[in-house]
């Protein structure tokens, strides 16, 4: 590793101090694609629900850099309690790059923006670490002309070394552990908080992982515990969701004009590559996306002359967030009907509806599909156990998806009394 002359140290509120000694860091940090991060907000559109939810897709990738070198260090630290294999420092550095850029190919307004774009953000990661054209492939490239592809491979879950993999990709990894902490600050929600100090004391090198001490099992139940409550009353807020329907509804309307005129002077140069080639664009095209470009288009576009994308644009920069009813065996035969009274009000139900699934595997103990396993605790006596095995409450929720199904209208419906009262009743799961 290149160490600098002297330390770096960002301040952080969450972490208190994310500290750089390594020279490759820094410039990556520093790096062009890097700093894009900072115009993409961490949590898309929920800051219009949580209005402290401003934080930035730089400032969890940071977070999540400082929290896998805290777990090397940990790891490190604890390798002489157990007759396990010790943690191989020459990984530190794949660990702490991979850390840092595991968000760099995010787009703009983040899930919004791949489901509509047929883009995936850690295909589009990938694509940056490895595309010559990039500061950060070329900084990579300065450990060796391998180091950006096994970079890659440790985002992708290819890399053979699954210790590795696991700090970065699990279900008690660095970036789970950051978001958990970062959102539940900026929200001001208290679901998410837990005892990192506490994990990371109790964090241990095993054979083909890392696994915890058994006097940390209501540590990580309280960690497992705080993202369920997460994902229900924050990740799967109602209203967040309402705006995210109207940012799709706009952008498929922007599609379907930029598909009849891609000379209409409402599409600006920066937009074309991303409407024309969706998945197949460029990666120095993806990468001039953030969300002000974005923004700066639905300015523009709430004066545009096709009344839809007009009025779609000012609902969503206004934050008029579509209405929603729990979609279920009751409320799923109405929805004709109330697409019809959804016209009479001179609505177009394709581009004033929608229906929107939350969903959340809030743990599993094992995954049929990957086979990774659930999270490990070890006995004095070098046994070990699984989580499920140990806590009653994660017992409870194992394996247990969570989910949120929900029909989204226009406000204006609500004057009709027959979807008031429906809206009344299955505007809340329970």
């Amino acid at each position: 590793m290149t160490s600098l002359k002297s330390e770096k140290v960002f301040r952080d509120p969450i972490l208190g101090f994310i500290h750089v000694d390594n020279s490759v860091i820094l410039d990556l940090i520093n790096s062009h694609e890097m700093q894009r991060l900072r115009r993409i907000k961490h949590l898309g559109v929920a800051n219009l629900v949580f209005h402290g939810g401003e934080q930035s897709r730089f400032q969890h990738s940071l977070g999540v850099y400082e929290i896998s070198r805290r777990m090397i260090d940990a790891l490190d630290h604890n390798k002489q309690l157990f007759n396990e294999k010790k943690w191989e420092h020459q990984n530190d550095l794949l660990v702490q790059a991979a850390a840092l850029l595991h968000d760099v190919g995010h787009g703009a307004y983040s899930h919004t923006f791949e489901h509509l774009f047929n883009t995936v953000h850690e295909q589009f990661t990938q694509k940056i670490i490895t595309d010559p054209s990039t500061e950060v492939n070329a900084i990579l490239r300065r450990v060796s002309k391998d180091f950006p592809a096994k970079v890659a491979a440790v985002i992708g879950k290819t890399y053979p070394d699954k210790r590795v993999v696991q700090l970065i990709s699990s279900q008690l990894d660095a970036d789970r552990m950051d978001y958990l902490l970062r959102d539940a600050y900026y929200t001001g929600a208290e679901y998410g908080r837990y005892d990192i100090e506490r994990i990371l004391r109790l964090i241990r090198p095993v054979k083909d992982g890392f696994a915890f001490d058994i006097a940390g099992v209501h540590s990580i139940e309280d960690y497992v515990i705080s993202r369920y409550q997460m994902y229900l009353q924050v990740y799967f807020h109602p209203v967040s969701r309402g705006m995210e329907v109207v940012l799709e509804n706009l952008l498929m309307r922007a599609q379907e004009l930029f598909d009849q005129n891609p000379d209409n002077p409402i599409f600006f140069q920066l937009l074309k590559p991303i409407f024309s080639l969706k998945n197949k664009i460029d990666v120095q095209d993806y990468i001039a996306l953030d969300d002000s470009v974005f923004n700066t288009a639905f300015n523009i576009w709430q004066n545009a002359d096709d009344p839809v994308l007009a009025d779609l644009a000012k609902r969503f920069l206004d934050r008029k967030p579509l209405k929603s009813m729990v979609l279920n065996a009751q409320t799923k035969p109405l929805l004709a009907d109330i697409k019809q009274k959804i016209v009479a009000l001179g609505f177009d139900p394709k581009y004033y509806t929608g229906e929107n699934d939350a969903t959340d595997l809030p743990y599993e103990s094992y995954s049929p599909k990957t086979g990774e396993e659930g999270i490990k605790f070890v006995y004095p006596n070098g046994e070990q156990a699984e989580l499920s095995q140990l806590s009653p409450l994660v017992a409870a929720i194992n394996g247990k998806e969570s989910i949120d199904r929900r029909f989204f209208f226009p406000r204006e419906l609500l004057a009709d009394k027959e979807v008031n009262d429906l809206y009344l009743k299955y505007k809340k799961t329970y």
